[in-house]
């Protein structure tokens, strides 16, 4: 009888391929690990730094007695407040300044001016202008987010390609109908990047708000903590940040995956 030939099978096919969510894992945990045995075994003392099962159990006490939620819900309305004044602002100036060769005149020198001039150097201004209470805070936020719209929507506004303007108007489309129509949906992927940085900047700036005589957030335990170096409370809160800024980075991501469809996106290789 005939030898048999059996298909070569690549030494790579042969091997079932890591999960990639696994992978992405690997490396956090790894450090967990090794963070707990250092605290375990003294290397890493705990009034520098607090052990992973310590801050566990502060956390869980934390949220059982309601100080976390109840923190996280005032700054979360602060950052939401901030967010929604700053976008207002930024989006419309920038429509302002990228719809218009006399607007841009007007309005964009005051706001690259503006821009230069660090946002965190504006709270004493801000205390003496609205006093110490939410106003400020709000004010701060907003004016982070305002920067950061403005400048990615007019770069949109600005980047739309000319063929399509050209496009549109042989179409018979008027001024109104080609911002509608095509400046503002070719303006949508700067807006969303804008977006993003925005609310890393929201969250930056509410660490610095929430100095300004706060009696409850996120910022207020993390400042209380300091002050009794609770390193485990101290940790907690900054996972509590970065927590409520992925969250955030994620609803983005979701937003653009629904409205840049038409976008065609390379995931890497």
């Amino acid at each position: 009888m005939p030898p048999v030939l059996e298909p070569v099978v690549p030494l790579s096919a042969r091997r079932r391929p890591v999960p990639r969510w696994l992978r992405r894992t690997t490396g956090p945990l790894l450090l967990l690990v090794l963070w707990q045995v250092s605290s375990a075994t003294g290397v890493l003392p705990s009034d520098i730094l607090a052990s992973p099962g310590t801050i566990a159990g502060t956390a869980s006490d934390l949220l059982q007695d309601g100080t976390l939620p109840h923190a996280m819900l005032v700054s979360v309305q602060r950052v939401l407040i901030g967010l929604l004044i700053g976008g207002v602002v930024g989006v419309a100036l920038a429509l302002i300044s990228g719809l218009s060769r006399l607007g841009e005149d007007l309005v964009d020198a005051s706001v690259q001016m503006l821009r230069s001039i660090p946002w965190v150097g504006m709270i004493p201004l801000f205390i003496i202008w609205m006093g110490i209470g939410e106003a400020p805070k709000i004010a701060l936020i907003a004016l982070g987010v305002t920067f950061h719209l403005y400048l990615n929507v007019y770069a949109g506004i600005r980047g739309v390609d000319a063929q399509l303007i050209e496009a549109g108007t042989a179409l018979g489309l008027g001024r109104w109908g080609l911002i509608r129509h095509v400046v503002l949906p070719g303006a949508l992927p700067g807006a969303m990047t804008g977006l993003r940085y925005s609310l890393a900047t929201a969250w930056l700036a509410l660490v610095f708000g929430e100095t300004i005589n706060a009696d409850d957030g996120i910022g207020f335990l993390l400042n209380r903590a300091r002050e009794f170096f609770q390193t485990d409370v101290i940790v907690v809160c900054l996972i509590v940040y970065a927590a409520l800024g992925l969250l955030a980075d994620f609803i983005v991501r979701t937003l653009e995956r629904l409205l840049l469809q038409w976008r065609p996106n390379f995931t890497g290789k």
